[in-house]
C-alpha cells in the first residue's frame, strides 16, 4: 500500500542516520501500529470523531476532542489517554491494545512523537488508508427525479409507478399477479386509509358499481372520512413513541398530552402538508408562540419516557434529550445518530460529534429533564419548556457521560449530507433546523418519508429498515422508485392525500396476493413486489373491527383518553393494581382504539397480544406474530366473549330470531365483507344447531358461540 511505503522511507530517512537511530525504532514500532490499528477509521477521507493520524501536524492538531499529542505533557496526551481506556475514552473500541504497542506508542510520544518528512505524506495516506468498503453513497446523494423506464407489457400500468414495478418484474420473467376482486379491493382500501372495516352496503354499492372511476371514487371518500385521520395519526404516533405515562417505578400520567394526539389526527384529515406539520412539532412555540396548536404541536418532545426521581439528575436530562436526538434522527432523516452517542458510528459515517451537533439544537429545552405544561388560548396544554433566561451550551460528552464534558459544539446537522447551513445558537435554532428538514438540499426526509408512505401501504417499505437507511439497514430494493415518490412528494407539496391517491391508484396497489408458482420459486420473499403483500390486521384494527362487527364501536373522536375494563388478573401485575387506570363508562370504552390510554407499564391484552406499538422508543415496524395467546386471549378473553354477546343480540336484532340462516349470512358479511356461498351457510346453520342439540346449549347461548367463533375467523383477521 502507498501509505507503507511512505512508512518505509521515512523509516530509512532515519536510519541512513546513526545518531537519530534510537528514535527511527521507535517510530518503526509507531507506524506499524498507526497503520494496522488506526489508519482504517482515522486517516485519508475516513477521519472519525475529525481526528487523523496520518501525519504529525494533525495528531497535534487533534480532532473534536483536542489535540491528540500533547508535547508539553506527552502522558497526558488523548492518544494515549485513548489507548489506555482511561478518562472515559476506549480506543479502538475493538478491544484494548496489548501492553507492548501501547508502551511503544506512549515512548515516541514522550520521544516528541517523531514524524520524518513532516506532514506532506498526509496526501498519499489518504489514498489507501484503510481496507474496508466504504458504506454506500446511496441513502446521502441527493434526491434527483429519475427517469421513468421502459417496459415491454406499456398496457397493465396505470401510472409510472408501475413502470418502476414492472422494470424489476420483466428482466426475471415474472409477470405482475392479476387485479384483486372487488371485495377485496374495498376491504384493502377501507383498512389501509380509516383502520376500519367496509360496510357490507359499501361493498355492495362497490361491486355493482360499473363505472370505470369507481377505485378512483372510492379512495376519494376514504380519504375525506374522518376515520382517515385517526388510522394515519395511529402511523404517526407509532413512530414518535407516543405514550401518555411517563415510566419508570411511578408511571405517572402526562397531563393533557391527549391534545398532541388530537394534533396528528386532525393534521391527518385536514391534509396539512407534511413541511408544515415536522415545522410546528419541531419549533411550534418559535413559529407562531400565541397559537395554541402550534403549542399543543410541540408535545412531539414530550412523549417520551421522564424519570421523576432520578438517582442522578444531569444523566437523566440527557437520557431524555437522547430520545429527543433518536426520534428526529430516525425518524425524519433514517439515520441511527443516536449510535454516535458515546463513540463514533461503527458502520455508518456518522462521527461522535455529529450527534451532539444534533442535540445541540434542544440543549436549551428545559433545564430540567422534565418538560411542562403551559397554559394557553384559557387552555392548559403540554408543550415543552424552552429557556427563558440564559443559554446552555452543548458538548460533546466522552462515552456519553455528562459527567466528562468534552469541547464545546454547536447546532449543525450530519457531515454525510454535504454541505450544511450554519445555525446560530439561540432562539429560532430549531426552526431553522425543522426549515432543513424539508429542504431539497437535505435528500433525507423526503426518501424516508415516502418511503413510510409505500410502507403502510404495501405492508413493507422500498427500504425495509425505515428508521435505518444505512449500512446496518435492509437495502433499497427500488432506488429509483423511492425517488421518484420522493421527487413527486416534495413537487407536489409535501400534501400526503395525494400521494395516497398516487400509489392506490397504480395497477401495483390493486394486484391479488395470490403468487403464481413461477413467482414463489424466483421471489418467495416478494421483494420484487409481483403480489399484493398479505397482511393480518393490526392490534388497533382487530379490536376497532370486533367493535364494528357487534355494533358497539362508539365512533366519537378526540379527547381525553379512555380506559376500558382490564382483567383483575392483567392488573395485579402492578406494583398497585389498578392505579392510574379508572374505568370509563361502557359507551366510552368502546371508542376506537387510537383513543385508549396508553399506559407504558399497562397495555390493554387484546392488542398487547396483537403486536401494538413498543412506546419505549420509536417503532417504524409493527411485526406481526403469530402465537398461542393470540387464538386463546380470542377465545377466551372477557371483552371477545363480551362482544361475541353483543354481536349475537345484532345478529338476532337483524337478521330475526330463529332464522340460523340469516344470521350465519349476517355473520360472515359483517366479519369479511362477502356473501357466503350456499354450503358455507348450510356447514354454518349445521353448526348452530350441533350446539344446541349435542352441546345442550339454549338458542342464544349457541349464536354468542357461533359469533364468538366468526370473530376468531382467518378470513376476520386477514385483509386478503
Amino acid at each position: 500500500m502507498l501509505i507503507r511505503r511512505f512508512f518505509a522511507l521515512g523509516l530509512a530517512f532515519l536510519a541512513a542516520s546513526s545518531p537519530i537511530r534510537g528514535l527511527a525504532e521507535d517510530f518503526a514500532k509507531a507506524r506499524e501500529i498507526l497503520s494496522t490499528r488506526c489508519l482504517k477509521c482515522h486517516g485519508g477521507e475516513k477521519t472519525r470523531g475529525g481526528l487523523s493520524v496520518a501525519g504529525r501536524d494533525s495528531l497535534a492538531k487533534g480532532g473534536d476532542l483536542g489535540p491528540a499529542i500533547d508535547a508539553d505533557e506527552p502522558d497526558e496526551s488523548l492518544l494515549l489517554q485513548a489507548i489506555r481506556y482511561e478518562e472515559g475514552l476506549e480506543m479502538p473500541p475493538s478491544g484494548r491494545l496489548p501492553d507492548d504497542e501501547i508502551q511503544a506508542l506512549a515512548e515516541w510520544v514522550a520521544a516528541g512523537a517523531p514524524w520524518p518528512g513532516g506532514e506532506g505524506s498526509e496526501e498519499v495516506a489518504g489514498a489507501d488508508a484503510h481496507d474496508e468498503e466504504e458504506p454506500a453513497a446511496w441513502p446521502y446523494a441527493q434526491v434527483e427525479r429519475p427517469a421513468v423506464p421502459a417496459v415491454e407489457d406499456a398496457g397493465w400500468g396505470r401510472n409510472p409507478i408501475d413502470a418502476f414495478i414492472l422494470a424489476g418484474l420483466e428482466p426475471d420473467g415474472l409477470a405482475p399477479a392479476p387485479e384483486a376482486d372487488r371485495r377485496t379491493l374495498i376491504r384493502r382500501a377501507t383498512y389501509d386509509l380509516t383502520g376500519l372495516p367496509p360496510t357490507p352496503a359499501e361493498v355492495e354499492a362497490f361491486e355493482s358499481d360499473p363505472a370505470p372511476d369507481a377505485f378512483e371514487r372510492l379512495v376519494d371518500r376514504l380519504l375525506a372520512s374522518p376515520r382517515y385521520g385517526e388510522a394515519w395519526g395511529r402511523h404517526w404516533l407509532d413512530l414518535v413513541g407516543y405514550a401518555e405515562t411517563n415510566s419508570f417505578e411511578r408511571d405517572a400520567a402526562k397531563p393533557f398530552i391527549w391534545r398532541y394526539r388530537d394534533y396528528v389526527v386532525d393534521a391527518f384529515n385536514r391534509d396539512k402538508p407534511f413541511d408544515r406539520f415536522a415545522l410546528e412539532q419541531l419549533a411550534g412555540d418559535e413559529v407562531a408562540p400565541d397559537s395554541v396548536e402550534a403549542q399543543v404541536a410541540t408535545g412531539f418532545y414530550r412523549v417520551g419516557l421522564w424519570d421523576d426521581e432520578p438517582a442522578d439528575r444531569p444523566l437523566a436530562r440527557y437520557e431524555a434529550l437522547d430520545g429527543i436526538v433518536a426520534n428526529v434522527g430516525q425518524v425524519f432523516l433514517g439515520m441511527t445518530i443516536n449510535c454516535a452517542r458515546c463513540h463514533d458510528h461503527k458502520k455508518d459515517p456518522i462521527p461522535q460529534s455529529d450527534y451532539y451537533r444534533l442535540l445541540a439544537f434542544f440543549i436549551d429545552m428545559g433545564r430540567q429533564t422534565g418538560l411542562e405544561t403551559r397554559k394557553v388560548g384559557p387552555e392548559r396544554v403540554e408543550v415543552m419548556a424552552a429557556v427563558s433566561k440564559g443559554r446552555d451550551q452543548a458538548h460533546v460528552l466522552l462515552r456519553g457521560n455528562p459527567a466528562l464534558v468534552g469541547p464545546k459544539v454547536e447546532p449543525g446537522v450530519p457531515i454525510a449530507l454535504g454541505e450544511a447551513p450554519t445555525f446560530e445558537a439561540g432562539r429560532g435554532k430549531r426552526r431553522a433546523l425543522a426549515e432543513w428538514l424539508t429542504d431539497r438540499r437535505n435528500p433525507m426526509t423526503a426518501r424516508v418519508f415516502a418511503n413510510r408512505l409505500w410502507q403502510y401501504h404495501f405492508n413493507r417499505g422500498l427500504v425495509p429498515s425505515p428508521n435505518d437507511f444505512g449500512t446496518l439497514g435492509e437495502p433499497n430494493t427500488h432506488p429509483e422508485l423511492l425517488d421518484w415518490l420522493a421527487s413527486e412528494l416534495v413537487d407536489g407539496g409535501w400534501k400526503v392525500k395525494r400521494m395516497h391517491r398516487l400509489i392506490m391508484l397504480s395497477s401495483a396497489y390493486r394486484m391479488s396476493s395470490r403468487p403464481s408458482p413461477e413467482a414463489l420459486a424466483a421471489d418467495p420473499q416478494n421483494r420484487k413486489f409481483q403480489r399484493f403483500p398479505m397482511r393480518r390486521l393490526t392490534a388497533e384494527e382487530v379490536r376497532d373491527s370486533i367493535l364494528a362487527a357487534s355494533g358497539a364501536l362508539n365512533d366519537k373522536a378526540g379527547g381525553p383518553w379512555v380506559c376500558p375494563p382490564i382483567p383483575d388478573e392483567v392488573l395485579a401485575g402492578q406494583s398497585v393494581p389498578g392505579q392510574g387506570w379508572t374505568v370509563s363508562p361502557p359507551d366510552e370504552s368502546a371508542r376506537r382504539s387510537v383513543y385508549v390510554h396508553v399506559k407504558r407499564s399497562l397495555a390493554l391484552p387484546i392488542l398487547a397480544t396483537h403486536d401494538a406499538a413498543d412506546v419505549d422508543a420509536s417503532c417504524p415496524v409493527r411485526h406481526t406474530t403469530t402465537v398461542p395467546t393470540q387464538a386463546l386471549g380470542l377465545l377466551n378473553g372477557s371483552f371477545s366473549n363480551e362482544q361475541a354477546a353483543t354481536f349475537a343480540d345484532r345478529l338476532e336484532a337483524e337478521a330475526g330470531a330463529g332464522d340460523l340462516a340469516a344470521q350465519a349470512r349476517l355473520a360472515v358479511l359483517l366479519t369479511t365483507g362477502r356473501e357466503p356461498s350456499a354450503d358455507e351457510r348450510a356447514r354454518d346453520v349445521a353448526f348452530l344447531r350441533s350446539l344446541r342439540e349435542e352441546a345442550g346449549l339454549s338458542e342464544r347461548a349457541a349464536l354468542v358461540q357461533y359469533a364468538l367463533l366468526t370473530l376468531n375467523a382467518n378470513a376476520f383477521l386477514y385483509i386478503d
